[in-house]
């Protein structure tokens, strides 16, 4: 214990802050000898009764760049408001916490009762103990086990603290204060306070080339008097729809910004340094500090996240503004997006994206951005859809075909549905799914299909004009991705194989040159390749079970004794499998969203870009491949290989391949993809989003053995850092992009099949928005400010979903609904053009007395007679002709028309929707011309700053007294000896 005590210094005290080595040497000398081995610590912990020490400035040796005025002050007292201790604030109130990081405390109660409560008294205790080594001290009587473990607890946490140490040591020397507190209301938690200084912020906004405001203001011009005007105009009209909130407001005039840099300080407005570098600015500063400084006395170099990961800190993070439900809170953004952001009861509003992106970064606000153009986008959608609908509903008394089918008069009789249990059955019992089909299966779904279709590119489109603009306001106009390139450092996983890797070459000199090549990644890529196509395969076996389940069930359900199971069955068995493929998909989906992860971590990429894109890309192909294999099979395989009475295909053993109805698959595709839609939006993404975080509570609740008014006052008593402790940390912007992916993917791949899907998204989404604005201000540790210009491989992915909706949908309109043949019959076969006949057309005839074997009806008698010639819906040749139950020419000239509009459809939408991508431009005039405007302006503030400087020097030289022509450097040398 005595070396535990000589290694750390002394135990850590709450309120603590740690700082460089300055007149503490004085003191520690007037100890005597035995306090040399205090010397050799970089810093030293000052207690909270000794804060008042005035240890002055310091600068660490060693730090390349750190400046003369990068002090590490104790206290500035005088400077600054006293603000509450409950805020984000050190226990002096006045410096704020840019950051923390949690650690684990392990302390045995002998440990904690010997530890010292002060720093001078640490010391004397510690020099005490060094002059009675030779007295034996009566020890009582422990249980060997219980030392032993305590022993190992104590080696365990002093190696941790060791590590800890030194990383901390390292932050003091980049010029960040720190403060600690260790188990002050929360057990086992110990809490490392930073704050970064005025010098730091200014030198890390410089390395970093943050763009920030100058003094210098210009006009920004909408355009012309009338734009203007037009602008204002719409601007009144819409001033209900805006928040209360700074940001909304008509823009007139911006601030010229400009990269940070120390040298032309003066043409920033510095006058208010807490409010120049907001909070997001602050700890995105300590954050790149964070990740770039090493420790370097373990076996590997080790930074922040090579920590975090081997448990030496417990989390990172930095802190939320301030409370959002106390009555006397301190207005801050926080309160204000709670106000009027995350909110149902205005959900009506816009989005106060400045204010969001203010808060939280350029990363988060691009998604909340996107998803509130996607979802105004969704409007005209929804509202045309809607208008598909219900002209479906107006029509389907006027519908030939279905008139047909519930006409009783032609007393249609048709082939058995299933082999031996099934009987022949009336078309007339069709008629409900019939006149259903017609709602999404009429004239009005093709032009719906172009219109999804060219809405897609033109949300697109819209999409990158609102992102250019938000570019320009954000000042990311300059931004680049090779900036960004140099500051994203190898992960702490890919040094750590690689440094693995040169440990085990021989003669390695340089290992720190080495990289891992594809041949090293070989293994990885195999294992990646063979696993995802097993977990695909896994999906199509999942399906084929859904399929067998609908076929054994249908087959039962004929064969049950009671009326009501065998009046319902088609109803019953479309549901239930897509009740079951429901259930099946939302469990597959966190199995697939931990594998790809774990193929990621396989593949070791270099960047967190990297292993950011190809865990999207992975997570993205198994999760799609999950929610649209079963809608891809009802669309375009469920009924095409079933043969024909008396041939049919059969599948393990007996089951025979199930087939569409009369009206054909549509209706079972719009079921299917109706219950898989509406069911993960609002079990996946709405319930699990809601019901966990409340289970997680409630659970953390039982456990600390308090009712909710207890909770309730302790709540009240915690800091800052403590309350954002107990929210949950924040997991990046993956899975909310995710789900507005797959949702995008049901909007338009198959909107043929379901006109009401875009309605459908939007009240999702109406959800969707203020939900995840909830959870980010109230549930969430607030994220890091993540500078970012577009929404990445998410854009890629979107255009992909567009481009591939048009050829899904051609495919749909042709082979999955009777769209084609009812076109062929009318212009074609019709005695009159119109459809009567349609419905006799589209039967062919057998012969009952051809089935196979043992797959005739039980019950042939169950019309009531005999039946010698039933229809089943195909196009082959009658049993009386040359070719009996061969395909006819109908068949082929059908599926000639099929393919021939497949063809035309698909060019004339992406002819058509690239013209429109050539038509809007993708970045608006009046931004274009801003832009311009701005660079200008920079060129002319430099060339003014230069003159004024020549000018300046030159009156300088005008009023200095005459002096004689200087002489040259060698005679002035050869005076002065």
């Amino acid at each position: 214990m005595e070396a535990q005590g000589a290694s750390s210094g002394h135990a850590v005290q709450p309120g603590e802050t740690y700082l460089a080595d300055g007149k503490q040497e004085e003191q520690l000398g007037e100890l005597g000898e035995e306090a040399d081995m205090w010397r050799n610590e970089k810093y030293q912990s000052v207690p909270e009764e000794d804060k008042g020490l005035d240890l002055g400035d310091r600068k660490i040796a060693g730090d390349i760049g750190y400046d003369e005025d990068d002090s590490i002050l104790l206290r500035q007292t005088g400077k600054g408001p006293q603000h509450s201790k409950l805020g984000p604030y050190f226990q002096d109130g006045q410096r704020r916490i840019d950051y923390v990081l949690t650690y684990h405390v392990e302390k045995s109660d002998r440990s904690r009762r010997s530890s010292s409560n002060s720093f001078v008294k640490s010391l004397r205790d510690s020099l005490s103990r060094s002059f009675r080594r030779s007295r034996p001290e009566p020890r009582t009587q422990e249980d060997p086990e219980i030392a032993a473990q305590e022993q190992k607890l104590d080696y365990h946490e002093d190696d941790l603290r060791f590590r800890r140490d030194e990383f901390e040591q390292k932050l003091v020397d980049m010029g960040l204060e720190l403060e600690k507190d260790e188990g002050n209301k929360i057990p086992g938690v110990g809490f490392l306070k930073i704050h970064a200084t005025w010098n730091v912020l200014c030198r890390e906004a410089e390395f970093m080339k943050l763009k920030m405001p100058t003094i210098k203001k210009y006009d920004v011009s909408p355009g012309s008097n009338v734009v203007e005007k037009i602008n204002l105009f719409i601007h009144k009209v819409t001033a209900p729809l805006y928040p209360k909130v700074m940001e909304n407001r008509i823009q007139t005039e911006k601030h010229l910004s400009y990269p940070f840099s120390r040298e032309k300080k003066h043409l920033f407005d510095v006058s208010d340094r807490d409010s120049f570098f907001n909070s997001k600015i602050r700890s995105s500063i300590v954050f790149e500090i964070l990740k770039r400084t090493k420790c370097t006395k373990t076996k590997y170099a080790m930074g922040i996240s090579s920590l975090l990961a081997n448990g030496v800190y417990t989390s990172a993070y930095p802190l939320h503004d301030g409370d959002i439900d106390a009555v006397h809170a301190e207005p801050n953004d926080r309160k204000l997006l709670y106000e009027e952001w995350a909110s149902y009861s205005i959900f009506y509003k816009y989005q106060p994206i400045g204010l969001i992106r203010k808060y939280f970064g350029e990363k988060v606000g691009l998604y909340f951005a996107w998803l509130g153009v996607y979802t105004q986008m969704l409007i005209p959608a929804a509202i045309v859809g809607v208008i598909v609908f219900l002209y479906g509903c107006a029509t389907v008394d006027d519908n030939i075909p279905s008139m047909e089918i519930c006409d009783e008069r032609n007393n249609i009789t048709m082939c058995p549905l299933c082999d031996r249990a099934c009987s022949y059955w009336k078309l007339v019992t069709a008629c409900g799914t019939a006149r259903a089909s017609h709602l999404f299966d009429n004239t009005a779904t093709v032009f719906f299909s172009i219109f999804m279709a060219l809405w897609a590119t033109m949300f697109m489109e819209h999409w990158k004009r609102r992102q250019m603009r938000l570019n320009y306001i954000w000042d990311l106009t300059g931004f680049e991705e090779e900036e960004e390139e140099h500051k994203n450092h190898p992960r702490a996983e890919y040094e750590l194989h690689v440094m693995q890797r040169n440990l085990k070459r021989e003669g390695s000199s340089k290992p720190g040159k080495h990289k891992l090549t594809c041949t090293d990644r070989m293994p990885a890529y195999m294992t990646i390749l063979i696993l995802m196509c097993f977990m695909i395969c896994v999906t199509f076996a999942i399906v084929f079970g859904v399929v067998l389940y609908r076929i054994s069930i249908k087959t039962a359900l004929h064969m049950s004794s009671t009326s009501s199971f065998r009046s319902n069955i088609r109803a019953t068995v479309k549901t239930t499998a897509a009740v079951i493929n429901l259930i099946i998909i939302i469990i597959m989906d966190e199995i697939y969203g931990a594998v790809a992860r774990w193929l990621t971590v396989l593949e070791v990429p270099k960047t967190d870009k990297s292993f950011e894109e190809r865990l999207i890309f992975k997570t993205f192909v198994l999760k799609f491949a999950n929610a649209f294999t079963p809608i891809v099979y009802l669309a375009f395989f469920r009924g095409r290989l079933i043969g024909r009475p008396g041939n049919y295909v059969y599948v393990v053993g007996s089951y025979r391949m199930e087939e569409c109805a009369h009206a054909g698959c549509l209706m079972e595709l719009c079921i299917q993809l109706c219950i898989t839609m509406l069911g993960k939006q609002l079990i996946q993404n709405n319930l699990f989003e809601i019901g966990i975080p409340k289970l997680k509570k409630l659970i953390r609740r039982r456990k600390s053995k308090r009712d909710s008014k207890q909770e309730e006052e302790f709540h009240k008593t915690l800091t800052r850092h403590e309350k954002d402790h107990f929210l949950n940390p924040y997991v990046g912007l993956n899975p909310e992009y995710m789900e507005m992916i797959i949702q995008f993917g049901m909007v338009t791949l198959f909107v043929a099949s379901f006109p009401l899907a875009p309605l459908f998204a939007l009240l999702n989404n109406i959800i969707e928005i203020r939900l995840d604005a909830k959870k980010f201000v109230t549930e969430f540790r607030r994220p890091i400010a993540a500078r970012a210009k577009d929404i990445g491989i998410w854009y890629n992915l979107l255009r992909g979903l567009s481009k591939v909706a048009v050829i899904v949908n051609a495919f749909v309109i042709s082979f999955t609904s009777d769209f084609i043949p009812r076109l062929v019959y009318q212009y074609v076969y019709s005695p009159d053009g119109t459809l009567h006949g349609f419905v006799n057309h589209t039967l062919s005839y057998f012969n009952v007395t051809d089935f196979q074997p043992n797959t005739d009806p039980i019950d042939p008698m169950f019309l009531g007679y005999k039946v010698e010639i039933c229809r089943y819906k195909d196009y082959r040749d009658p049993p009386w002709s040359d070719t009996p139950y061969e395909l006819s020419r109908e068949f082929w000239n059908i599926l000639a028309a099929r393919l021939a509009f497949v063809i035309v459809f698909q060019n004339v939408v992406m002819l058509m929707s690239d013209f429109v991508d050539w038509l809007i431009p993708d970045i608006p005039k009046d931004i274009s011309v801003q832009i311009h405007k701005e660079k200008n302006l920079i060129v002319e503030l430099f060339m003014k700053e230069e003159q004024d400087k020549r000018l300046l020097r030159n009156r300088q030289s005008n009023q200095s007294p005459y002096q004689p022509r200087s002489r040259p450097a060698s005679h002035v040398q050869t005076n002065n000896h």
